[in-house]
């Protein structure tokens, strides 16, 4: 099985990311897709009953219908909760690209989509050698961006999506409205649908639920970035 991967990238770290990339994996599902979440590299974790464990991949596992493992979903978990490669270093490990590169190969071998998040933004470095722009660069992964709508987003995404335009493609891109509700929102809303160079998914509701999420994103072009235009909910 080859299977459609997307890579789930943000003007930032806390913008919402992790409601992105789950909202796309329960749409997907929601639509017929066999879709899981793939955080490879989390730092930032809490031991839970002896191992560490992430939030946002415990999100992911979530929405992904319950069929994995932990491991499969986050295979390099990190307690630090700083830039990977220094969470990393603080542990004594290195992170190997080809660890990675083998976990999505594991859930690509068995699942139709495999929606994987990033960490913090497109830049952040994995080790000294190679950051996620290189890693996903390298595989010419569809890249979604994730806006979080505060002061300041124009200019932290159109410079993100150039920078993804550089390595790879950029399919679509989510705003996500965060609190404290901005009063210019939709103004900044409607600046980025003119200047992004590719479609609006949909836009996260402010303090939306997983089901509001979901369906946030019910549109044409969603449907297309998941490769399933024109496709009904099953």
């Amino acid at each position: 099985m080859s299977a459609h991967t997307l890579f789930v990238t943000g003007t930032d770290t806390g913008v919402g990311k992790t409601r992105a990339a789950t909202a796309l994996i329960r749409h997907a599902r929601w639509l017929g897709l066999d879709a899981v979440g793939y955080k490879p590299v989390a730092s930032g974790c809490e031991r839970i009953d002896g191992q560490w464990r992430n939030d946002d991949a415990l999100q992911l596992l979530d929405a992904s219908g319950g069929a994995l493992r932990y491991e499969d979903v986050n295979p390099v978990a990190l307690p630090a909760a700083i830039a990977p490669h220094l969470a990393a270093r603080e542990q004594g490990v290195a992170i190997d690209a080809a660890m990675l590169d083998a976990g999505h190969a594991r859930l690509a071998q068995r699942h139709a989509c495999v929606i994987v998040e990033g960490a913090g933004g497109w830049r952040v470095p994995l080790n000294e050698a190679c950051d996620f722009a290189d890693w996903v660069g390298g595989h010419r992964w569809p890249v979604v961006l994730v806006v979080g709508l505060r002061l300041g987003c124009i200019n932290h995404a159109l410079l993100t999506a150039e920078a993804v335009m550089r390595r790879t493609r950029l399919a679509g891109w989510v705003a996500n409205r965060l609190p404290p509700a901005q009063p210019y929102w939709q103004d900044n809303l409607e600046t980025l649908r003119d200047r992004l160079p590719a479609p609006c998914l949909g836009v996260l509701p402010e303090n939306g639920d997983p089901s509001a999420n979901c369906h946030a994103l019910d549109t044409d072009a969603t449907r297309g970035v998941l490769g399933l235009a024109g496709a009904a909910a099953t």
